[in-house]
């Protein structure tokens, strides 16, 4: 182990640092401590840094306040207070709101009104409440029985061209052709099934020809109709070419077919409603009756097709066709033979014999008789006709 001494090596008599290392650590320790020593702020620095703490105490004390308020709102405040503001920010709410009430709602509340009495003065009838919007235009099932009544007389509204069938029942019966339903056929007396459905098949086209044909109605011959009578029935074709040739009170054509004038009245669109049923049985010498019993509706305009007037003529036909067994009658297979028929004409000028329905168009036509018979429903399928009785020109009570 050897030690360390602090005492300066003898024999020398030097100090052994040089003095002026000596005078230059000594200035340099003297400033070192100068800098180093604290230093009184001056007047200016205390000013600041009072108010500084002053601005900090002040903020303190209102955040203090602030949250003391908030603890006492939280405690104050009944259950669901957050589901709107104060009762001062409601009630200035309120009092505008009372005065934008003023401003419009009375006028808008008028409105309402107006438009609650009387729908219609709305542009394009937007809830669908005008007469003719009101009225049920949902298609009517088949009819399959006799009705009980007429049919509903609700219907509002007048017909026009791109309507025709406006404010009438026919609006919901079918169209055309699609209104005589040939029921289901079966064996029946001395005839085939197959026999009885060509009889009810060929009774269809002899409505169709006869009241639809678009050429039948324009006052052409009813050829397609025509064809589906038996020639060897007696008289029959004779008759009907007599009648369309020299159209007289007694030889009537309309008795059977549809035909309008083209020189009085033009058909308006392509549509004619039909409604009626069509029924069979077994009648005498074990034939089989066919019975049909049909109303057309044929909307029509004065010829010339310019005008917008529009009305209808309603005609209901009813016809008993007899199918008699070949093996035993002199016969046509598969024509059919007429033992009845009548017809009832609504809206066609009185006392006119030349073969065509005349449609009334708000006014008797010139040369027609006035109605003397008695005021009728032409939709009215409920009642019976007998028969054509062309003396008794009736007045309809709507069209």
């Amino acid at each position: 182990m050897s030690f360390v001494s602090d005492k300066q090596p003898e024999g020398t008599g030097e100090p052994t640092v040089p003095d002026d290392v000596w005078e230059r650590f000594a200035r340099d320790s003297e400033r070192d401590i100068r800098d180093s020593a604290p230093k009184e702020p001056s007047a200016r620095a205390r000013m600041v840094t009072e108010r500084l703490r002053q601005q900090d105490a002040r903020e303190t004390e209102r955040s203090s306040r602030r949250n003391a308020r908030k603890n006492t709102q939280r405690t104050a405040r009944p259950e669901g207070w957050r589901t709107g503001p104060t009762w001062r920010e409601t009630d200035g709410r309120a009092a505008r709101r009372r005065r934008l009430w003023a401003i419009i709602g009375v006028p808008l509340a008028l409105a309402v009104v107006v438009v609650a009495m009387k729908p219609s003065l709305l542009p394009g009838d937007p809830f669908g409440t005008s007469a003719d919007a009101s009225a049920d235009r949902t298609p009517l099932p088949a009819e399959t029985a006799a009705p009980t009544a007429p049919p509903s007389g609700t219907n509002s509204g007048s017909p026009t061209r791109e309507r025709p069938f406006a404010g009438s029942p026919a609006e919901r019966w079918a169209d055309g052709a699609a209104g005589i339903v040939v029921p289901k056929a079966t064996a029946v007396g001395a005839l085939t099934k197959d026999q009885v459905a060509t009889g009810l098949r060929q009774t269809k086209n002899l409505l169709v020809g006869a009241n639809l044909d678009r050429a039948t109605l324009r006052g052409a011959r009813p050829g397609t109709a025509i064809a589906v009578l038996d020639p060897r029935q007696p008289g029959m074709i004779h008759d009907v070419n007599r009648r369309l040739r020299a159209p007289d009170r007694e030889h009537n054509p309309l008795a059977l077919f549809s035909r309008f004038d083209p020189d009085g009245a033009s058909l308006v669109g392509d549509v004619v409603k039909t409604r009626g049923r069509m029924t069979f049985k077994e009648g005498k010498d074990a034939s089989v009756a066919i019975h049909a019993d049909y109303t057309f509706v044929y909307p029509v305009s004065p010829a010339g097709g310019k005008s917008t007037v529009v009305t209808r003529t309603i005609v209901r036909r009813v016809l008993e066709i007899t199918l008699l067994d070949p093996r035993k009658f002199h016969v046509t297979p598969g024509r059919v033979t007429i033992a009845h028929f009548a017809e009832d004409i609504g809206n066609s000028a009185c006392d006119v014999y030349d073969g065509f329905l005349h449609p009334q168009f708000g006014s008797a036509t010139a040369g027609s008789a006035p109605p003397t018979g008695p005021t009728v429903d032409p939709y009215d399928r409920s009642r019976d006709i007998q028969h054509s009785d062309t003396s008794d020109c009736g007045t309809v009570s709507r069209t």
